[in-house]
Parts: structure tokens; C-alpha cells; sequence
């Protein structure tokens, strides 16, 4: 799986791993290796961390507390109160450590290190969106699509989660609809 960095937020990027959640989900964190791979690609350490089994079950399990809490923010229903638990306490974790090596940045962290980094991402979004601060919270429109992403265009009218993949396949579609409605016509 390519993992994708279009929510404007770390969190929200990590919820991206479980690709179509409504109808066939598909998960990028299946093992250490892509969790690890996940974790360079975001930005949160410069090479692969060593990760356990169990670490990305802990991942996994911090991504849909994270889900859950922003669907409760989306849908106007009480938050999960286990959810927010679980965020706060990944949050109170150690932090990924940045050092200067050279000219190069490095940045290095554990497990926990990494899932405290994206719970302090989670909280910031959960609570700037709860007070209307900044950028609307969206869902991709496309069908299937249950990315989330942070709509930061100048109108707020942001419809997908990305071009290369959903607003590219959502204009085809509609291209060949009306292709084929002059042709019947």
C-alpha cells in the first residue's frame, strides 16, 4: 500500500492507513515492516524504528481511538470517554527525540515515542476543530473513500481527498457520463 499524506494533519494522515472503511476496509499497518515504513514517510524519525508485533497493534488501536473521537466530533454525539483515555495516554508518552548530527536532523523514537507524537497531533486537531479554530474537517466525497482531511482552501470547498487518486477517478466518471448521455441523446 502507498501510504498518502493528504489530511493536513498527522493524525488524520495515520487514519488514512484503513482505506475503505464501509465497504471492504483495507489496512496499510498489516506489519512491522509498513508501520515502520509509515513512521519515515510522516516525518516522525528518519529511519525505520525497530517495531514489534504488538507495537503495531498498539498503533492500530491508537488510530481507531483517534477515528472514533473525530466521527463523535463530526456526528455531534458524546465522546468516548475509553477513547479519549487512551489518546491522553499515548500523549503522555516519550517523545520522538530530534538531534543535530552533523547538518542533518535526526529524529529517532520507540513505539511509544511515535504513537505519543501522532495522540499530541490528535488532540491539537480534535480540540481546535471542538473550538472552530482553523480549517472544516471533511470526508472525501468520493463513494467508497472515508479519508479524512482538513479543508484548508480558500473557499472551503475541498470535495476529495486527493486529485491523483479520487478527484481524478470521481471527473473520469463523470467525463464518461456525460459522454455516453450525448451519445444516447
Amino acid at each position: 500500500m502507498e501510504f498518502v499524506f493528504i489530511g493536513g494533519n498527522l493524525a488524520l494522515d495515520l487514519l488514512g492507513t484503513l482505506k475503505w472503511r464501509r465497504t471492504e476496509p483495507l489496512e496499510g499497518l498489516r506489519t512491522t515492516d509498513d508501520a515502520a515504513r509509515w513512521a519515515v514517510e510522516a516525518g516522525l524519525v528518519t529511519s525505520r524504528p525497530k517495531l514489534t508485533p504488538i507495537d503495531v497493534e498498539a498503533l492500530r488501536a491508537l488510530r481507531e481511538s483517534i477515528y472514533r473521537l473525530v466521527t463523535a466530533l463530526r456526528e455531534g454525539t458524546p465522546i468516548p470517554r475509553a477513547d479519549q483515555a487512551a489518546v491522553n495516554e499515548a500523549a503522555a508518552g516519550p517523545r520522538v527525540l530530534t538531534r543535530l548530527v552533523g547538518l542533518d536532523a535526526r529524529r529517532t523514537g520507540t513505539a511509544a515515542a511515535i504513537e505519543a507524537e501522532v495522540a499530541v497531533a490528535a488532540i491539537t486537531v480534535i480540540a481546535d476543530l471542538y473550538a472552530s479554530r482553523g480549517p472544516r474537517l471533511r470526508e472525501c466525497e468520493r463513494q467508497d473513500c472515508t479519508r479524512l482531511f482538513l479543508d484548508r482552501s480558500r473557499g472551503r470547498t475541498r470535495t476529495w481527498c486527493g486529485m491523483s487518486e479520487c478527484g481524478n477517478r470521481v471527473k473520469a466518471a463523470g467525463y464518461r457520463a456525460r459522454k455516453a448521455a450525448v451519445r444516447t441523446a
